[in-house]
């Protein structure tokens, strides 16, 4: 029997070493290249990067100081972080923008402190609720040709704003100016009639005409809401007598954005209401309202202190 043929040995192939060190070169630069992408990702701001992914979205906020240059400043940031278009409606008179966003006319409104939220939704049977806060304007008392309330003679004319909450906060500013004592001394919700005396005559406007008045002559001092005055370009030396905005007692006065109860837990509202912390806004509004005292609230501390507001409201209504 003959043997069986024995097959050759396949001969070794060279290994393509340079073909290797090629390749493993290659793979080197892409994760190189795939490293340096994402550091350079991680020092931007993440609102940045999640505003990439975002579906485009259009919201209307309700405002009463549209030209003021920190708008500029929120729109652009939303844009680019949120991938949001916030489209600002001005309101002159204050009992219009929470109508407006009851009725949906606009998404958000940001112009009011939570007292006056709350009489709101008292009065108007509304449930409006707030979920980021802005800051606490003080509340000063001008005048042009005065440097002290006590230098104001007996009898001057003295304006303040005639709707519920302002009215009551512009009373207790004169009150703690020794102009005039209020019943039991006053609270949030007092009004002209529980003035139990006076040395100055008050007059209760409507908001966005105490700076007028002043300016005009008719009256010889008066309480202007910080963006009345703003506009109206009344001097801060002009002031003579302001409230504490920084205490706890101005929980009530902080300002809010208020959504409709339904939206209360919309993720976008929730973004643009905390983009107002953001340092590049509040550079922009302090430089607008070099005065304002920022608050930065939890949406869920803000709608408790409306809670608690809005019963102090019903009380003062029975």
């Amino acid at each position: 029997m003959t043997a069986a043929p024995v097959l050759p040995d396949r001969p070794k192939r060279k290994r393509p070493i340079g073909w290797i060190v090629a390749a493993a070169v290659v793979v080197v630069a892409i994760v190189v290249a795939i490293v340096v992408v994402a550091v350079r990702g991680g020092g931007t701001d993440q609102a940045g990067a999640a505003g990439s992914d975002r579906k485009p979205q259009t919201v209307t906020i309700g405002v009463a100081d549209k030209a003021l240059p920190y708008w500029k400043t929120y729109t652009e940031l939303a844009k680019e972080r949120l991938n949001v278009t916030v489209e600002l409606t001005n309101f002159a008179d204050y009992s219009l923008p929470n109508p407006a966003l009851k009725d949906g006319q606009v998404d958000i409104n940001q112009f009011q402190h939570i007292q006056y939220l709350a009489n709101y939704n008292v009065t108007s049977k509304d449930d409006l609720q707030p979920i980021g806060s802005t800051a606490v304007y003080p509340l000063p008392l001008y005048a042009t040709k005065v440097d002290e309330p006590s230098d104001l003679p007996e009898g001057a004319k003295v304006a303040i704003p005639n709707d519920a909450i302002n009215e009551a906060r512009a009373l207790l500013v004169l009150q703690s100016a020794k102009l005039l004592e209020l019943k039991d001394g006053g609270n949030a919700f007092s009004t002209t009639d529980d003035i139990e005396s006076h040395v100055v005559d008050v007059q209760p406007l409507d908001a966005s005409q105490t700076a007028n008045a002043l300016q005009q002559g008719s009256v010889q001092a008066a309480v202007v809401n910080n963006n009345f005055a703003t506009a109206a370009g009344l001097p801060a030396s002009d002031k003579i007598f302001t409230d504490d905005p920084s205490s706890s007692s101005a929980a009530p006065y902080v300002n809010v954005f208020a959504v409709r109860n339904e939206d209360k837990a919309n993720s976008t509202y929730i973004d643009l209401a905390k983009l107002f912390q953001d340092q590049a806004v509040q550079r922009a509004f302090t430089k607008d309202y070099p005065d304002a005292v920022a608050r930065d609230e939890s949406a869920t501390t803000l709608q408790e202190e409306l809670a608690t507001v809005e019963q102090d409201a019903k009380a003062a209504a029975e």
